[in-house]
């Protein structure tokens, strides 16, 4: 029976030293700088970000994934269209590749319940209550209902705006 403690010591000690290497190596992964060819956003909100002042042109890799409006004075605005991982391109006027950088979107942050009825999918940000949230997947009729809603509340806004 003694001869088991030697192997569980030696166990304990690889275990001690495996913990202590990852608290020491915890800080150089927590402040890795993120890839600077890359741009982060989640689906549905928008970024800018600063290019160089001569780019003319932008080609987005696939638009349905994310879409990039050029502003004056070489920002760019990124806006997250559905999840997934694509590129864009800056030219300038004569066609000179200025900058090819990854946009990867990714998921909602809020606080999101996701409700199956069946294959038929509902969600929800429940942010302090819960209200619909149109999220990519969720149920054609669930999805169709919470559009028109949002496009005749904006409709009914604009006309009363309009009217003063």
């Amino acid at each position: 029976m003694s001869f088991k403690f030697p192997r569980i010591r030696a166990r304990a000690r690889s275990g001690l030293r495996s913990l202590a290497a990852g608290i020491l190596l915890w800080p150089a992964v927590g402040l890795a700088s993120p890839d600077p060819d890359r741009i982060a956003v989640y689906v549905d909100q928008a970024k800018l970000v600063k290019l160089p002042a001569k780019v003319s042109t932008i080609v987005v890799g696939n638009p349905l994934i994310a879409d990039v409006t050029l502003q004056s004075g070489g920002i760019i605005v990124v806006t997250g269209k559905g999840y997934g991982a694509t590129n864009f391109i800056a030219m300038d006027r004569n066609g000179e590749v200025l900058v090819d950088r990854q946009i990867q979107v990714e998921g909602p942050t809020d606080q999101l319940v996701t409700v199956y009825r069946g294959v038929e999918r509902e969600s929800y940000s429940c942010m302090p209550i819960c209200q619909r949230r149109v999220t990519l997947g969720d149920g054609d009729g669930y999805f169709k209902t919470a559009i028109d809603q949002a496009g005749s509340l904006s409709s009914q806004a604009a006309g009363s705006a309009g009217s003063k």
